[in-house]
């Protein structure tokens, strides 16, 4: 994955978020004072905004509500087998989270889409930001080819949010990438993640560690809490999380 320094300034970056709050299209900013801290409102959440983690399913650097209907994919890296990113699957679409160590007292976002944008760029594709929710948002189209032979494109949308000393991305696939109706779900799911940074001195962009839920069980299964989604088995990602 691409990650290098960011070269925007903490004032630059609060002009951003305040250009996109005035658009309309994001919340109020949440409470200023925190160093690092650039959510235009609230959601995805610290583990320190939360009383406990009842309720949620713990992947270790990430705490997932459950919804109806909601399915998990963990994705592990083929050469350490390592868990690096969650998919959360709903209603033909799918949402694909990594969280990473951030510095304290700026963000990694602004950055981040450059280096996504480039990396698009010279596979052929090509990017276009836009006003979203959560703030500046990155949608990607690659070249691709159906399965009868005919040309077209695959589209991500990739939304950043820059929290209290974490970076927590999330890419938009299939029909969510490019319907925000079809999004919403999903949108509201991300909201509703917490982050688990953990004490541990980290350099920044270091990938938050994510492991199987300790009892590991699936909806439906016996153990699993109700409502709780179904969690499938780890497999390899898809290509799309090779985007940044």
């Amino acid at each position: 994955m691409l990650f290098g320094r960011g070269k925007k300034s903490k004032d630059e970056q609060a002009e951003s978020a305040a250009a996109v709050d005035e658009s309309g299209t994001a919340e109020e900013s949440a409470e200023p004072g925190t160093p690092g801290d650039f959510r235009l409102g609230k959601g995805p959440l610290d583990i320190d905004e939360i009383e406990d983690r009842d309720g949620y399913v713990d992947l270790g650097a990430l705490l997932i509500a459950p919804a109806e209907g909601l399915q998990l994919r963990l994705e592990v890296e083929e050469a350490t087998q390592r868990v690096v990113a969650v998919t959360m699957d709903l209603a033909g679409s799918s949402l694909q989270l990594q969280a990473f160590a951030a510095p304290r007292s700026e963000g990694l976002w602004d950055e981040i889409r450059e280096q996504i944008t480039q990396s698009v760029v010279s596979q052929g594709g090509e990017t276009e930001e836009i006003s979203g929710a959560f703030g500046t948002e990155l949608v990607a189209k690659l070249p691709a080819q159906a399965t009868d032979g005919s040309h077209g494109f695959r589209a991500a949308r990739f939304m950043g949010v820059d929290g209290p000393r974490w970076f927590l991305r999330g890419v938009l696939g299939g029909e969510a990438a490019l319907d925000r109706d079809a999004a919403a779900g999903l949108e509201e799911l991300f909201r509703r993640v917490v982050v688990v940074r953990g004490d541990n001195p980290m350099p920044p962009r270091e990938l938050l560690q994510l492991r199987l839920p300790k009892d590991a069980t699936a909806a439906g299964q016996p153990g699993a809490p109700q409502g709780a989604p179904g969690l499938q088995q780890p497999e390899r990602g898809p290509e799309i999380t090779q985007i940044g």
